[in-house]
């Protein structure tokens, strides 16, 4: 997605998601370097600094392999004296937490902020962590905005902090942050400043952590943390409103102020009661808080995600001696389950306030809607892999373990294919498979990634099952893009984030340079030749004991269909003849294609605003009921197997 807002000129009001804001604030400040691996919530940030990069000229702007090495990159630009961002959603700051902890002990030569995109109420997510632990824990400062209205000027005060001392900022915000448009205040974007270079200062006794340098640094950290806390108990972002004489004090942290404030307006006391909106989380800023505190009685916590500034906060008041109830999330007044909601929020303040408040009673809604389950879109190549490795599974009689990953792919796990048995994080697929390979006798592990994910986090596993000789069935699921959060280029699509062209990595090159010694390719739009394919490496697993690795190969239909309508070429649209159909239902129950459905005496009828010529109904009737209005060009085949970002 392009994002042309985030260049608009400066001086207007534009309507933004509060991830390109974020991306804005970055330009704003001038960045000269930014990189980050896709997920959600945290995609739209680089997706619109490589929009501005490609009009501007600059910065320069990456998709990289996986988060860590983003984060290294980044922080290697900061070392070298240019500010830079590495962005990436919460589960991914996991993967790049090795450098993230080193980032602090050497600082950084210019500013450094890592967004960190929270997912509470796992909206496309595995978890609900919250990474101002991370702050906590790693001695980085955690700037958090309150709302999507303030995610600009968050993101240039990380930057503005970072460079004020030399340190690593984490920038954290939230579904509900990321993915808001507001209006937004343009200002002046400083060209010269995006496109200025760095130089690297050799500077050994910091930028090498040896155990001697590193409990030197230690001391130096540690001074410096205590330097950053005193400075956020006056940053501006934070602020106090209401009677300085109020006997409670209610703190919003971050977006957890949009809520208070608005629960305390509804529950008519907010002209009675102090509130603090706290946007520098971590470190605590101690002395602003204890003068809030001071003479209050009571103290409530409205904060997205875990109940870390209460947590914090608790052990700061004993140990300086200050008694006064608090409580919010750490003792139950608010659910840590899900995203922040009024609903949520309202009777646990309530009940704080001892104050009398019955949530109305929802309206009543009559109609029921239809349930709307995901499912893979009509002529994804993914459908037809899992249909014929079912099949090939069945062919070859083995008790199949499907070791799952992080892609479209998961959906694999819903009905009717139910083949993603464990599904964990990226690339794990691999990983837990190597374990499984050597305890199991009767069940083979089956691998299933995708190319994204195969670069991201596959690389490691797959040498150790090399290695280690482990007999699985890697499976390489290649539909040229990263089609989950919104078909982004990786090293297998020969693409950059700035649209200029590349190497195109090749998994079975790369499989094979590891020592695989049984590889294969085949069409992801072909059934019968997959489900071939699939049956002879699975077979060769059996007898061989090491793995074999598969690269199911076809473009995203998605991708497809807007590299033709770009190109000018039609693609065909299915019927079914109803004299062939004989209603048994393979079709829309077995394999499962959106765009079929049963008539009421069961033949099947295809939706034609669905479908998207992929032909695979075609060749898995057995009745040849199924076919094209007009017979496929070479062209749309072409486009069909190789499209890819542009």
């Amino acid at each position: 997605m392009a994002h042309r807002e985030v260049v608009a000129e400066p001086g207007r009001r534009v309507l933004m998601l509060g991830n390109v804001a974020i991306a804005r604030g970055a330009l704003e400040y001038g960045i000269g370097f930014a990189s980050a691996y896709p997920g959600t919530p945290s995609t739209e940030i680089v997706e619109a600094l490589s929009y501005a990069s490609r009009k501007l000229g600059a910065p320069y702007v990456e998709w990289s392999t996986n988060e860590k090495v983003a984060l290294e990159a980044a922080y290697g630009a900061a070392l070298a004296g240019v500010p830079s961002l590495a962005s990436m959603k919460h589960v991914g700051v996991n993967v790049a937490a090795d450098p993230l902890f080193s980032s602090a002990y050497t600082g950084v030569r210019a500013a450094f902020v890592i967004v960190s995109a929270d997912d509470p109420g796992m909206h496309s997510s595995q978890n609900e962590q919250d990474n101002r632990w991370y702050g906590v824990h790693a001695y980085i400062p955690v700037v958090e905005p309150a709302g999507a209205q303030e995610a600009k000027e968050a993101a240039i005060a990380a930057f503005k902090l970072s460079e004020e001392f030399n340190h690593p900022v984490m920038l954290r915000t939230s579904t509900r942050v990321g993915h808001t448009r507001v209006p937004v205040e343009t200002g002046e974007i400083p060209l010269e400043r995006l496109r200025a270079k760095g130089r690297f200062r050799k500077e050994i006794e910091r930028t090498t952590l040896i155990p001697a340098h590193a409990r030197r640094l230690r001391v130096e950290l540690l001074e410096r943390w205590e330097q950053i806390a005193e400075r956020l108990s006056e940053h501006p972002l934070n602020k106090a409103e209401g009677p300085e004489d109020a006997d409670v004090l209610v703190v919003g942290v971050g977006l957890g102020y949009r809520f208070a404030r608005e629960a305390l307006a509804m529950l008519g006391v907010l002209e009675r009661v102090r509130l603090l909106k706290l946007s520098t989380p971590v470190p605590l800023p101690e002395r602003l808080l204890l003068r809030e505190i001071d003479g209050r009685e009571k103290v409530f916590f409205v904060e997205e995600g875990e109940p870390v500034v209460e947590t914090l906060t608790k052990s700061m008041l004993f140990d300086k001696g200050v008694h006064v109830k608090v409580a919010g999330k750490g003792n139950g007044y608010i659910t840590r389950i899900g995203e922040l909601t009024l609903e949520k929020v309202l009777p646990g303040m309530a009940k704080f306030l001892e104050l009398d408040y019955t949530l109305p009673e929802p309206p009543r809604v009559e109609l029921t809607p239809p349930p709307r389950p995901p499912v893979l879109c009509p002529g994804c190549p993914y459908r037809s892999v899992f249909y014929a490795l079912r099949r090939a599974v069945g062919k070859a009689r083995v008790r199949p373990i499907y070791s799952g990953d992080i892609g479209c792919y998961s959906l694999g796990v819903l009905p009717p294919f139910e083949m993603q048995d464990t599904l964990v994080e990226m690339g794990g697929s691999i990983g837990l498979a190597n374990g499984m390979s050597h305890v199991v006798e009767d069940q083979v592990p089956i691998a299933i990634i995708g190319d994204s994910t195969f670069f991201h986090a596959g690389l490691p596993g797959l040498a150790n099952a090399v290695y280690n000789k482990a007999p699985m069935l890697i499976l390489v699921l290649d539909n040229r893009t990263t089609a989950m959060t919104g078909h982004q280029p990786h090293p297998g699509v020969g693409v950059t984030a700035r649209g200029e062209e590349t190497v195109e990595l090749d998994p079975v090159r790369i499989a094979e340079a590891m020592g695989v010694e049984y590889t294969a390719v085949t069409d992801s739009f072909d059934v019968k030749g997959q489900e071939k394919v699939f049956y002879e490496a699975l077979e060769y697993v059996k007898r061989e004991r090491k793995p074999a690795l598969v690269v199911a190969r076809g473009a995203c239909i998605l991708l497809a269909i807007a590299n033709a309508r770009a190109q000018g070429v039609s693609y065909p649209i299915y019927y079914v003849d109803e004299d062939a159909c004989t209603a048994c239902g393979l079709c829309y129950r077995a394999f499962n294609c959106p765009a079929i459905s049963p008539r009421e005496d069961g033949k099947a009828v295809v939706d034609p605003l669905l479908c998207t010529g992929c032909g695979e109904c075609a060749q898995i009737c057995p009745f040849n009921a199924f076919k094209p209005g007009e017979e496929a060009s070479m062209e749309w085949n072409r486009i069909m197997r190789t499209a890819k970002p542009r």
